[in-house]
């Protein structure tokens, strides 16, 4: 029975690093594939597991549901980024169907891209704010400090973008200029917000594994697998439990 088991779940993870769903994915941010590295060093990894044989102990965990507790930290942030996008959506539909004017569009659209893009620097500085305070985050409050003391150049350069846009955009070449090395600056800061994120999520995965025996823990994401739940374990909730306690 374990052998089967076994096979099932080698299966199962052939079949994720075929299809290129083993990845973190920052919420926001563009998806990062797999690369072909990844693959051949997992494939390796599924080589040597089926060498072990039944002995071996799977685990899986779901990354977005995992990450969850990094947003929620900073739900209101993330809410105004949510009502920002459905202020533009909004707007644009209203554009289309023609009960805005195209004067009154192009002065409220820079208005609302730039209120957007400030709120999601918000609750990314809001995340590292996070991060920072949390002793959990110890081994990593020196970097994370020099990017938040970075980050407010950031800040400083939105508010004003915002302001600008409130006020009228006079010169739109000066203001795309701004607003394009402005969302340069917050996808480099988004970054570093969900490798720091990812890196701590790591750790807690790899402790939990180690404290339960677990000898590989599998990231699923929209696969539906078969397997006995009592013989791959979920340890998403686990993972979450202790992450919040963290944040």
């Amino acid at each position: 029975m374990k052998r089967n088991v076994l096979s099932i779940v080698l299966a199962a993870l052939a079949l994720l690093i075929a299809a290129g769903t083993l990845v973190f994915q920052w919420t926001g941010s563009p998806n990062a594939g797999v690369g072909r590295t990844d693959v051949a060093t997992l494939k390796t990894q599924v080589a040597a597991l089926q060498a072990r044989g039944s002995g071996l102990r799977i685990a899986m965990i779901n990354p977005d549901a995992a990450f969850s507790v990094f947003m929620n930290a900073v739900a209101d942030l993330r809410q105004a980024v949510s009502d920002k996008s459905q202020e533009i959506a909004t707007l644009n539909t209203s554009y289309q169907n023609g009960s805005t004017s195209a004067s009154s569009y192009q002065m409220k659209l820079p208005q609302l891209n730039a209120e957007l893009l400030d709120a999601r620097v918000s609750a990314d500085v809001g995340t590292l704010d996070h991060m920072i305070a949390s002793s959990a985050f110890a081994d990593m409050r020196t970097s994370l400090q020099s990017q938040r003391d970075a980050s407010q150049a950031l800040v400083d350069a939105v508010k004003s973008l915002v302001s600008m846009a409130k006020d009228g955009v006079g010169n739109t070449a000066d203001f795309q200029n701004r607003f394009t090395q402005a969302q340069n600056g917050f996808t480099q800061l988004d970054q570093f917000v969900a490798q720091a994120a990812t890196t701590k999520l790591q750790q807690v995965v790899k402790k939990i594994a180690m404290a339960q025996g677990i000898d590989l823990v599998v990231p699923v994401k929209n696969v539906v697998l078969y397997v006995s739940a009592a013989a791959v374990p979920d340890l998403t909730e686990l993972v979450k439990t202790e992450m919040a306690s963290y944040l």
